[in-house]
């Protein structure tokens, strides 16, 4: 039996080496057409979107790669992860992230110099050639964001019935200032969650070659009749 939604879902990852090809407008505006579909709250539909490309891409790379490379403090509009005590697994699993990553581009633990460099790509959005960059009002409670989880859930599903290939990127909202500066209104007041990087896989580079471990349905689902 034919399951193309579940497919999808199993076949998305993180990209993160792109081609330099140009996505068709038309691509863009069904993929973002489909994504508007998702479940929200009471149907409050608290996304915001600004689709960049070309030179006002290149201006928000340069800068957000100027400020990292300044050794300007991040300040991203939320705090992504936990600095309080959490279940150890989820570190755990964050290491075994890194590890595939420069396990697959060969580089060694003690290696800062390469390490840093290949961080410095995610400002420069892997070289994909359009990003998303994903907005909402302020103020917005908790159920929002888990609204913006299913908008965004849906732009990366979309994306892949065009073989378009996708990266989340919360590093592209380290410094949010930088990109309202440059978008301005409608932006300026609203808070950034992340950018989405959008494009052609590069499926001979070796960073699209690994792919993370997920766990088992028993490890965190509990049954009850």
């Amino acid at each position: 039996m034919n399951h193309p939604v579940i497919s999808a879902i199993k076949a998305r990852h993180s990209t993160r080496a792109f081609l330099p090809k140009s996505v068709p407008h038309e691509h863009i505006e069904a993929i973002l057409e489909a994504a508007r579909f998702a479940a929200s709250g009471k149907n409050t539909q608290p996304w915001h979107i600004a689709v960049v490309s070309g030179e006002t891409q290149k201006k928000i790379s340069d800068a957000l790669l100027a400020a990292f490379r300044n050794g300007e403090p991040k300040r991203n509009d939320y705090e992504y992860y936990s600095k309080d005590d959490v279940d150890p697994a989820f570190h755990e699993r964050a290491v075994a992230c890194g590890m595939a990553l420069y396990s697959a581009l060969k580089i060694e633990r003690g290696d800062k110099a390469r390490r840093k460099e290949v961080w410095e790509w995610n400002y420069q959005c892997f070289g994909a050639p359009v990003t998303f960059f994903i907005f909402m009002d302020r103020g917005l409670a908790q159920g929002s964001w888990v609204d913006m989880g299913l908008f965004m859930q849906n732009i990366m599903l979309a994306a892949s019935d065009f073989d378009l290939a996708t990266c989340p990127q919360a590093a592209l909202g380290e410094y949010p200032d930088l990109v309202r500066n440059i978008l301005g209104i409608p932006f300026d007041n609203k808070l950034l969650l992340c950018g989405i990087s959008l494009g052609y896989p590069d499926n001979a580079h070796p960073v699209n070659q690994y792919r993370t471990a997920r766990e088992s349905v028993e490890n965190f689902a509990k049954y009850y009749s």
